[in-house]
């Protein structure tokens, strides 16, 4: 038979226990109030009510004297909390937009006459006549049979071996051969133009030696990203900015592409402000990667260079009408349309630089 100090000692460590559970439910009370993770204040006992005796009438009765002031409390520490996770889900959808996004590409067959035998790399079928056996893409030099061109999934790796200009060659190809998100004579003209030339009075407007110009583009097709642009080579920063300007039109499609180009003149028409951004908004989502990211880049470019407008002289209105026919070509429309066009391309280059930070 068990004696009584032994009952005396299991009696207390049982009470211990219930004052153990008592003090664990009491701050998770604290807890779920602290992340608003109730439904309603009044349903989260109160600190007095989990102090309060055996009486149930009081512990019922407490929570309706302290609930509003235990929500004008813990209201602001829930606001924090909220914006806290809000802020961290928006930085890690940031950090995913920053990664090099992976551009689709079609392939820029041609036909070709190959020497000797040779077999399709789509059917692995031999390719039969002695000449214009098939077709080769230019970009990755893929080859292929005629008819499985027509089938071949938009999976063109461009190689270096076979993309050896810079200038004149399509945007998506070059990021594609260079594994970039911006062609670098974009990268490398903007970084020069930011570091010398910001104050540069009539930046973009007043044009450079086309002579001096043109062996920038030269150096760039030749050498590429070890192209020297530097102040000690071309001192005048008006040849950099020419030769930037020169790659934007000769590029094969626009930056603005052709696809794309009569929904953004569309939106210039538009006269209410507030709808013209929606809708220019929705015009930026026909843009190819490769084109909306090098034209993000330029756009935040511009606008640093609104922000020495007084030493430059060259406002976003300026410089729409500058960049205006360079990014937007009107695809085989007669003269007079896209003359009455240019009005409109201004408006929509001046739009973006504006409003650099909202669309993009």
């Amino acid at each position: 038979m068990p004696s009584r100090e032994s009952y005396a000692v299991k009696r207390g460590k049982k009470q211990q226990n219930r004052r153990n559970k008592k003090k664990t439910s009491q701050k998770g009370s604290l807890f779920s109030v602290a992340l608003g993770l109730n439904a309603s204040v009044g349903s989260v006992p109160s600190l007095a009510a989990s102090r309060s005796g055996p009486d149930p009438a009081k512990r019922t009765a407490a929570p309706s004297k302290l609930s509003s002031p235990a929500s004008t409390f813990w209201q602001p520490i829930r606001s924090f909390a909220l914006s806290q996770l809000t802020s961290l889900v928006r930085r890690a959808t940031l950090r995913e937009s920053d990664m090099v996004p992976k551009y689709e590409k079609v392939h820029n067959f041609k036909v070709h006459t190959f020497r000797g035998p040779h077999w399709c790399e789509y059917c692995a079928n031999f390719m039969w006549g002695l000449i214009a056996q098939g077709v080769k893409c230019a970009d990755c030099g893929l080859n292929v049979h005629k008819q499985c061109s027509k089938v071949v999934p938009n999976d063109c790796q461009p190689d270096l071996r076979h993309v050896k200009k810079v200038y004149s060659c399509d945007l998506t190809t070059l990021v594609k051969a260079h594994n970039t998100k911006r062609p670098m004579v974009v990268d490398m003209c903007i970084q020069e133009i930011e570091a010398r030339g910001l104050q540069s009075e009539g930046l973009y407007r007043i044009s450079g030696f086309s002579e001096l110009i043109e062996d920038v583009k030269l150096a760039f097709d030749r050498d590429g990203e070890k192209a020297d642009i530097s102040s000690n080579a071309y001192e005048d920063i008006n040849i950099i900015t020419g030769a930037l300007k020169l790659y934007f039109r000769e590029l094969p499609i626009p930056l603005i592409t052709y696809d794309a180009y009569p929904r953004f003149i569309e939106t210039a028409k538009i006269t209410d402000p507030e709808k013209r951004l929606e809708s220019l908004h929705e015009a930026l989502k026909l843009l190819p990667p490769a084109h909306i990211e090098t034209l993000r880049y330029l756009m935040a470019h511009l606008k640093r260079v609104t922000d020495y407008e007084k030493e430059n002289l060259m406002s976003s209105e300026n410089l729409g009408i500058v960049f205006g026919p360079t990014l937007m070509r009107a695809p085989e429309l007669d003269a007079m349309t896209a003359l009455n066009d240019i009005r409109y391309q201004r408006l929509v280059v001046e739009t973006l630089i504006t409003n650099e930070d909202v669309l993009f």
